[in-house]
Parts: structure tokens; C-alpha cells; sequence
């Protein structure tokens, strides 16, 4: 039982992470139709440029920080240089870019930096706490899901509450009559690709200091179970990513606490499988209509 308990948790804080780069995964879908497979190296960019200015100050609050500012730097220049130039192409042509730039970016990081897995150290203790003598919860584990929280927090006030939000959204779901009604749609889009970059360099910093290491193929892994959790709850569905992160926390923590670490790649792609051949819209795709 003590067992179940760790691993719940410690699937719950895996599944905050995946729920959050699953979210930047919608973020970019909604806006274009178009999976981000670049999204993992694009996370992987603004983890090593927090390993340097925090090896540069000595601070891991600038490094986060400037982790942050370069999602959200480079992911509107890889929308406006990159991807606009296929924004009107075949979906296929997007993915191929999306592709190249992830093996240009790793072939850049690994010239720069090396191929070797470099540490990157955690703000808070990894020891869990313990309750009634059974290890629960630690410090970063607290720090996960208070920063995960307020990001979803912060983003559902950007697109419920504010008039920047409710153009992208406007841009998002109707970007002809927007253009008509005065909306600037490309620089909304921009800012979608921003956004997105900046919520993936988040999910990138919390999850590296795990025990992944930082590595050009570092976030590789992490993306495809995080693609999986966005499929599990429908691409275009913000709720559905939380869920179908949390779901996939759950079932890798368990796969990997029961039947050994070696399963747990197995287990993503049977989770996929599955929830493509019983539901391939995913669990949150039950409107066929999407209203602004």
C-alpha cells in the first residue's frame, strides 16, 4: 500500500509536467492544425541556455528566468522565420520542417555543448517526506505542482479574461472573419507560438532536474509521452491535455514501479495505440463545433 501511495504521487508530479507540455502541444494545434514536433527541442534550447547564465551568476532563479524569456524569444522566431513560410502548405510540409529543425538544433547543441549528459541540479531537496512513516511528497515535487497550477491559472485568465486572449482565440477558430473585424491574426499567431515555446521551457525545467540530465535529446522521451497525453485528451482541448497528463504520470509511475523502468516506454505507446483505436479524437473530443 506504502508503495501504491509514493508511486501515485509521484505519478501525479511527472503527470503535472507531461500535462504541461501537453498543453503547449494544444496551444500550437489549436491555433494552426499543426502538431509542434519541435516543441521538445525548442524546450531543450532554453534548458541549456538556463545551465549557462546559472553557471555564468550562480543562480538558479536567473537561469529559470532567462529560461523562460528565451521560450518565448524563440518561439515567436521560429513561427515568423519558420513556420509561417509553411503556414498555408500541406500539414505534412509543416511536420518535415518541424523535423528538420529538431535534428539541426541537436546537431547545433551537440557542436556547442557536447553529447555528454550534463547535470543540472534541482532548486529544492528530492528526498521525500514522510507522513506516518510512508515517503510521500518532497520539496520539489510541492514545487512542481505549485508552479504547474499557476501556469495553468495564468493561462486561463490570458484566454478568458483579457482582450489579447480572446483575439487569439478569435484568430484561432475564425482567422478570415477576424482579419475582417480588425484582428491582427499573424501577430496573433506569433504570440501563440510564444506562448507555447515559454509553457514548454517551464515543463523542460522541471523535468530535467528529475534525473534526465540535460542532453540534445534530452526532452525526446518526455515529448512522446507528452504528445500521448495530449492525444489521450483530445488535441484541442486544453482540459483534456491537464487529464490525459495526469493519466499518463499515473500509468508510467505504475508501469515503471511494478514491472521495471524498461516497460515504460511500452506502456506509452500501448496507451496511444488504444486510445487511437477507441477514441481517436480523444476522451475531451465530443464537440464537433468549436465556438469562440
Amino acid at each position: 500500500m506504502d508503495r501504491f501511495v509514493f508511486l501515485t504521487v509521484y505519478g501525479l508530479s511527472r503527470g503535472a509536467i507531461y500535462a504541461a507540455f501537453a498543453l503547449a502541444l494544444v496551444l500550437i494545434f489549436r491555433a494552426t492544425r499543426i502538431v509542434n514536433f519541435a516543441q521538445g527541442v525548442l524546450a531543450v534550447v532554453a534548458a541549456y541556455l538556463a545551465y549557462s547564465v546559472s553557471g555564468a551568476t550562480g543562480s538558479y532563479w536567473l537561469g529559470f528566468a532567462a529560461a523562460l524569456v528565451g521560450g518565448l524569444v524563440l518561439g515567436a522566431l521560429v513561427e515568423r522565420i519558420v513556420m509561417r513560410r509553411v503556414e498555408q502548405a500541406p500539414p505534412l510540409n509543416a511536420v518535415i520542417v518541424a523535423l528538420g529543425l529538431v535534428l539541426l538544433t541537436q546537431g547545433v547543441l551537440g557542436m556547442i555543448y557536447g553529447n555528454r549528459y550534463l547535470p543540472f541540479p534541482a532548486p529544492f531537496s528530492q528526498t521525500a517526506m514522510t507522513v506516518g512513516g510512508v515517503p510521500l511528497v518532497t520539496r520539489y515535487d510541492l514545487f512542481v505542482f505549485g508552479t504547474v497550477l499557476v501556469l495553468l491559472l495564468a493561462l486561463a485568465v490570458l484566454f478568458t479574461r483579457t482582450a489579447t486572449g480572446l483575439r487569439m482565440r478569435a484568430a484561432a477558430f475564425a482567422p478570415q472573419v477576424s482579419r475582417l473585424l480588425g484582428v491582427n491574426v499573424g501577430r496573433a499567431l506569433t504570440l501563440g507560438w510564444a506562448l507555447a515555446a515559454l509553457v514548454g521551457a517551464v515543463a523542460g525545467m522541471l523535468i530535467i532536474p528529475t534525473g534526465l540530465g540535460l542532453h540534445p535529446t534530452a526532452m525526446d522521451l518526455v515529448f512522446v509521452s507528452s504528445f500521448t497525453a495530449a492525444v489521450v485528451g483530445g488535441l484541442d482541448s486544453p482540459l483534456g491535455a491537464v487529464v490525459g497528463g495526469l493519466v499518463v504520470g499515473l500509468v508510467l509511475s505504475y508501469v515503471g514501479g511494478y514491472l521495471g523502468s524498461a516497460s515504460t516506454p511500452l506502456a506509452v505507446l500501448a496507451l496511444l495505440v488504444v486510445v487511437l483505436l477507441a477514441r481517436p479524437g480523444g476522451l475531451f473530443s465530443g464537440r464537433a463545433v468549436r465556438r469562440v
